[in-house]
């Protein structure tokens, strides 16, 4: 089984996808994104596909309570488009809460009751998948994705998933075809992650959240896996393994989300020159930076100040 993490004070981009308000009704099988009026569920009464898509946001909220039951035949793979903090809780357990980075990947078996407090605006795509579909795309030996009854199947980052998410949503939804495709390549990948991956336990909490206390207090400052291992006090290879399970993302690829989401904190709040900025949060070059925030954003820093600033 993934991992179940819960950071609390990790910050990470949005994908930055834009939201379609407008409702559609459920067409059977055409791959058309749906917009839910209820959290995880479709229009009522209409027979659906092995695989169905729906969005559940709302870019203004700043809380919101819901629930939502899991079909006995479905299982539910959600995709955060943009970075949102909320808490997910199962018969008063909590699963999840934190932050919520944009990739992540949430998987709920059939028949589950959940609860959800978001706590900020919210972008997610559903893949409503019929379980005899699953089945069907199952190894053999496979028993199941990894979720059992004890909590679901989070992942903070899968990088397969966040892509096809973000094509899908780029491209509209007129080419249902193409959605549908989409579903089906994303249920495969699930299968053969959880078939394949390597059984590494997944960092401790306690030891998450000393690795993130150092860092928000050292960003500005070289810092090397040594560092983070230290402070996780583990091995610099237990350590690497552990953090990518627990979070999705190698040690390195963490840092730069930080740093480049403080020098966004620095540049949205301030008119400090990127050269600055770029040295603040432990970049040794703006020209580095630059690099690095434009990989990560799609815009130069200049560009981004200019839309974000004030």
């Amino acid at each position: 089984m993934l991992t179940q993490s819960q950071p609390s004070q990790i910050p990470f981009p949005s994908i930055d996808f834009r939201a379609d308000p407008t409702t559609r009704t459920v067409e059977t099988g055409t791959g058309t994104v749906y917009q839910e009026q209820n959290w995880r569920q479709l229009a009522g009464g209409t027979p659906l596909a092995d695989i169905a898509i729906s969005r559940w946001t709302d870019l203004e909220a700043a809380s919101r309570r819901v629930e939502a039951t899991i079909p006995d035949d479905r299982y539910v793979i959600a995709i955060a488009l943009r970075s949102t903090r909320l808490s997910l809780a199962r018969g008063g357990r909590i699963i999840f809460d934190g932050v919520m980075p944009a990739g992540t990947l949430h998987v709920t078996g059939p028949s589950r009751q959940l609860s959800a407090h978001f706590r900020a605006p919210y972008d997610f795509l559903h893949f409503h998948v019929a379980a005899d579909y699953i089945q069907s795309h199952r190894a053999p030996g496979q028993t199941d994705l990894g979720v059992d009854e004890a909590s679901d199947l989070i992942l903070l980052r899968d990088s397969l998933a966040e892509q096809l998410a973000k094509v899908l949503v780029g491209r509209g939804d007129e080419d249902h075809l193409f959605m549908l495709c989409v579903g089906q390549t994303l249920t495969a990948h699930i299968c053969r992650r959880e078939l394949s991956r390597t059984k590494v336990n997944a960092l401790a909490k306690w030891r998450l959240r000393r690795v993130e206390d150092y860092v928000s207090t050292n960003f500005h400052r070289g810092i090397g896996l040594s560092d983070l291992a230290k402070a996780a006090g583990l091995s610099r290879m237990h350590f690497a393994a552990q953090f990518r399970a627990a979070t999705g993302y190698r040690p390195r690829e963490y840092l730069l989300h930080q740093r480049i989401e403080q020098a966004k904190s620095i540049m949205s709040n301030s008119d400090t020159p990127l050269a600055e900025v770029a040295l603040t949060v432990g970049f040794s070059t703006q020209a580095h930076f630059s690099t690095v925030f434009k990989r990560m954003t799609d815009e130069t820093p200049a560009r981004w100040r200019s839309a974000h600033q004030g």
